[in-house]
Order: C-alpha cells, then structure tokens, then sequence
C-alpha cells in the first residue's frame, strides 16, 4: 500500500520533477517537501469528501449537549474525526434511508454542533481518515493527481505552471470517476423479501 511519502513522489513524478522527498512531517527541507507538507493533507481531505467512500465510513452514537437546540429538540456533538455528516439515525432505523432531519451549526466556541428532532440519534458520516493503508489503488491515484494540482504552481510557476495544474486537475477527476465506480460496486444491497403468496398475484 502507498504511504503519504509514496503519494507525495508520485504526484511530483506526473509534474516531470525528479526529485523525490523522504518525509514531509516535519519537511525535510527540500522546497519540494515543503510544498507536499503544506498541501497533501488539503488534497486528501478535499477527495475525502467529494465521495461516500466505504473505507473512510464510520458509524457512531452521538453524544447529547446541554447547548442550546433552537428550533429544533436536540443538540449533539460532532465526532472529532466527522468530515462530512452523511446521515442522522434515530434509535432503531433499520435503514440508511429512514435518516432524520437535521442541521449543522456552530456553537458560541466554534465547536460544531448536530441539531436534529430524534432522541438518542447515530451518526453515519465520512471521517477523515489519515491512514494510507486503507486507500485503495484508484483512490490513491486521483489523490496524487489531485496534489499534482496544486504542487504545478509553486513548483513550475507562471503560465506553465497554471497550465500543468489545470491538466492535472482534469486527471484528477477522471481518476476520482473511476475510483467512485470502483468504491460503488463494492456493495450488496439486501434483498426485498416477497412473500409467496405476493409473487403470484
């Protein structure tokens, strides 16, 4: 499995840069280290969320606060690792589709807050997992192409490296196509039972 090294070297690889970085935490002190330390985590976590990705899918329980609910009858907290909320489930759901209404505020320190009718709710979301490990391939590809991206600029400068970016880019989003194709299929949707006396109506 590539680690954030490998991802790093490869987006610089499709720019054309022959040099390759050894750690970006903390940098190693090459301009390009410095580039992929300051840009890789946004160009992961922007892909993260552009998908309901199965390996970044968490469930949990919300935890209940006393911070004021307004309109609505409950305030939970956010998990720390929430980066996109996907679903709010009341106690019981036997199905992702029975997610409640819900909203996503700010409370008076800045700390997110979930408001929603449902007592004890679940949360379903996309976390913002760190661990290379569990990317798959095609994830892996249109993430290097994603920071490829944003790496153009500062590496190649000017109009070419405006160029490089919007072709990077552009490779980014038809790699990300196919990494989602691939996620989706990895899916067995349960079958509806009809009873026999249903099917031969």
């Amino acid at each position: 499995m590539a680690s954030e090294i490998d991802i790093c070297n490869l987006a610089l690889s499709h720019l054309g840069d022959t040099a390759t970085v050894a750690s970006i935490d903390p940098p190693e002190g090459s301009a390009q280290a410095e580039h992929c330390s300051r840009f890789y985590p946004i160009a992961r976590d922007a892909m993260l969320e552009l998908f309901h990705w199965k390996f970044a899918t968490r469930r949990a329980m919300l935890a209940l606060l006393t911070a004021d609910s307004w309109d609505w009858n409950y305030a939970y907290g956010k998990p720390a690792d929430a980066l996109k909320i996907l679903a709010v489930l009341p106690a019981g759901a036997s199905s992702d589709d029975e997610s409640a209404e819900f909203d996503i505020e700010s409370d008076t320190r800045g700390a997110t807050v979930i408001l929603t009718d449902e007592e004890n709710a679940s949360l379903k979301y996309i976390a913002l997992v760190a661990d290379t490990t569990v990317f798959p391939p095609m994830f892996v590809m249109a993430l290097s192409w994603q920071l490829a991206s944003l790496l153009a600029g500062p590496i190649l400068k000017g109009d070419a490296g405006a160029a490089e970016s919007k072709r990077c880019a552009g490779l980014a989003q038809a790699y990300l196509a196919q990494a989602a194709q691939s996620d989706a299929n990895q899916r067995k949707v349960r079958p509806v039972h009809t009873p026999a006396w249903m099917a031969g109506r």
